[in-house]
């Protein structure tokens, strides 16, 4: 892929992503990390000081008017060439789990950060992920066009939930999970590809101390899965390997 625009970078499966890219043996050639706060993400700074093609932005997902702006500053790098891949991949999940301690407040706000924020961060990225489908036509679907890839979680799958509970977090990832389907059927005509992806239970602030997946490889296996991603897995729930998921 020629460009990539990743949300939630400054800590956890963000950074994890953005060390992975850096890394890889076909370097990206602009990576777009954002996060709320640059000056205080001192490990993202580091790697830009390393890195010529890593480019760092403030961004609040939940302030929808500054949209536009970044959407501009990104067009004006890209140019004719589009951005390539939108991985919205900031989230939130509350600590009040169990239904007696539900609050009506965490349900808005993780709905706030975890599904309305990415697809109204998509809408405004759309023009310049046809614009990157358009320069790159000749090429099948997947990340060397134009791709979306939501960040969900297995706990927003209806039929793997077995044990209740995370109200919150469970329903904000079950509608993300709808938004990427309909995502992948009204985006279909401009050949942009879009999936809903699972990075595994993985040891970060969200995911605790006990996940068995360590956030490198998590984003390892997830970068080449986002490498590697066709046309026939267009609107689907997939995790970091790529295997497919119950809704």
């Amino acid at each position: 892929m020629n460009s990539i625009l990743i949300t939630g970078c400054s800590r956890g499966l963000g950074l994890g992503l953005v060390k992975q890219l850096l890394v890889t043996s076909q370097p990206t050639k602009h990576i777009f990390a954002t996060c709320r706060n640059p000056d205080k993400a001192q490990e993202l700074n580091e790697l830009k000081t390393k890195h010529n093609n890593l480019h760092i932005f403030p961004l609040d997902v939940t302030n929808y008017a500054s949209f536009d702006a970044l959407v501009q500053q990104i067009d004006e790098i890209v140019k004719d060439e589009g951005l390539n891949v939108l991985l919205n991949n900031a989230g939130i999940s509350p600590k009040s789990t169990r239904l007696n301690f539900a609050k009506d407040s965490d349900l808005r706000d993780t709905f706030e950060t975890n599904t309305v924020a990415p697809v109204m961060l998509t809408k405004a990225f759309i023009p310049l992920l046809k614009k990157a489908s358009k320069f790159n036509e000749t090429q099948p679907m997947g990340v060397q066009r134009a791709t979306i890839v939501n960040m969900s979680s297995i706990l927003g799958s209806i039929q793997d939930n077995q044990q209740g509970g995370m109200y919150a977090y469970r329903m904000s990832k079950v509608a993300l999970n709808m938004a990427t389907k309909s995502m992948s059927l009204d985006l279909k005509n401009d050949r942009i590809l879009c999936v809903a992806m699972h990075p595994g239970w993985v040891r970060t602030d969200m995911g605790g101390s006990n996940a068995p997946l360590d956030i490198e490889s998590s984003c390892n296996q997830m970068v080449q899965t986002i490498q590697a991603l066709n046309e026939s897995q267009n609107g689907t729930f997939i995790q970091f390997d790529g295997k497919a998921l119950p809704w």
